[in-house]
């Protein structure tokens, strides 16, 4: 489907109010926040005493409070306004962080990223929404700096945990809590309230939603694919066993590709070969690229994970317009529908990647993730007639009515 049509407007990208820019800003830090324990894990574990399978679960407590949340997000911000609950979100988000880089124990840490990772949710199942509202330009536009936000923050989320872990593992919690409580009192001070939605949403309007075919044959292609995605995340650390710095360095050209691919890359193969052909390709090479990984030596791993970074930008892309516009549910209620199904998949890798290592071999855990992506790709051609149908009846709709962030992480 192409992308979301301009809504009017005649700023550029770069002439936006501060409103704009502070409620971007704050995303690039909460998107740097999913990536940035990633060089610090065999740290953490060394640090607390604690085996990968025990680390791993910082992605698994953050991400299963995220999906459950996505019950509560539209439910929440359609009563109290889409301003107090960024505000609320990154309040916890704070409180959190700081509270993790105290923990003297890896189930301290496991908890206190679980209440992080429920004031990530609130945040970014919130932000998009708000940016659209406030973004000269247009939904076009908002959802550009959205997407480059997202990418930014996934580059350097891995490079900030790299320099701050080098000293300790504890003080990229605490930069974090720092950067977001700047993005906390920006937010306060340059963002108005925007108006509320006309209907208020319940707790099972997103459960509802999913029984649109459409919607539920993404979340489901989106599942198995955040499945592999997470596993490169959230496993593939302990596999290249390097320092921080080495670490964070091959992390944020992974990042770096993935925001180069999402933003500049996946709108040009959409506009040439077609939404659902590049999905159904990237997740074939995505899977093809995470066995490799787990094969090749520890050169070819660390190729293949930077470049997972170019397929998984182009799946971010694609899965977030594809949930934007497939559904006729208002679209934070699609999103916060798809993102509960999604977000259990990023939750249940870090989880069994370990438990599959300890079970097998430390190839097999990349070996599940390649047939997990290959499985997304087999849904999308599958459910292809009624994704494109319903896309096509749907692709005329702005991103602008009921907007809202649907990260594709």
């Amino acid at each position: 489907m192409e992308r979301a049509e301009e809504n009017g407007g005649g700023g550029g990208v770069l002439r936006q109010p501060p409103a704009v820019w502070a409620t971007a800003g704050a995303s690039v830090v909460a998107f740097m926040g999913i990536g940035l324990v990633d060089p610090i894990l065999p740290s953490i574990a060394q640090g607390l005493h604690a085996t990968a399978g025990q680390v791993s679960l910082l992605f698994t407590s953050y991400f299963l409070i995220t999906a459950v949340a996505m019950l509560v997000t539209g439910f929440v911000s359609s009563r109290v306004g889409g301003r107090r609950t960024l505000l609320g979100g990154l309040a916890l988000v704070v409180v959190f962080a700081a509270l993790a880089g105290t923990s003297d124990t890896v189930a301290q840490l496991v908890g206190y990223r679980a209440g992080w990772g429920l004031g990530n949710a609130l945040f970014v199942s919130t932000s998009l929404a708000v940016i659209v509202g406030a973004a000269a330009g247009g939904s076009a536009t908002a959802i550009l700096l959205y997407e480059s936000a997202l990418g930014l923050g996934m580059a350097c989320g891995p490079l900030l945990g790299a320099v701050l872990g080098d000293a300790s593992w504890r003080y990229p919690f605490f930069g974090t809590a720092a950067l977001m409580a700047i993005g906390f009192l920006c937010i306060a001070v340059f963002l108005r309230e925007q108006p509320k939605p006309a209907r208020r949403t319940s707790l099972l309007d997103p459960i509802r939603a999913l029984g649109h075919g459409g919607l539920a044959s993404a979340a489901a292609a989106a599942f198995f694919y955040n499945y592999a995605f997470f596993t490169v995340l959230a496993f593939t650390p302990f596999v290249l066993n390097m320092t921080p710095y080495k670490s964070g360095a091959v992390f944020f050209a992974w990042g770096v590709l993935l925001a180069v691919f999402s933003v500049l890359v996946a709108p040009r193969l959409q506009r040439r070969l077609g939404s659902l052909t590049v999905l159904g390709g990237s997740l074939v090479l995505l899977a093809a690229d995470v066995v490799v990984l787990g094969y090749g030596d520890h050169t070819t791993a660390i190729v293949c994970t930077v470049l997972s970074g170019a397929f998984i930008g182009v799946n971010n892309t694609v899965f977030t317009e594809l949930a934007l516009g497939v559904s006729d549910a208002p679209r934070p209620v699609a999103s916060a529908g798809y993102n509960f199904v999604r977000w259990f998949a990023a939750a249940a890798a870090p989880y069994f990647a370990p438990k599959i290592e300890e079970w097998s071999d430390v190839h097999m855990p990349f070996v599940v993730a390649g047939v997990a992506a290959a499985i997304g790709a087999v849904i999308v051609r599958v459910r292809r007639a009624a994704l494109t149908r319903e896309a096509g009846e749907l692709a005329p709709r702005h991103a602008t009515e009921d907007g809202v962030g649907v990260f594709a992480g």
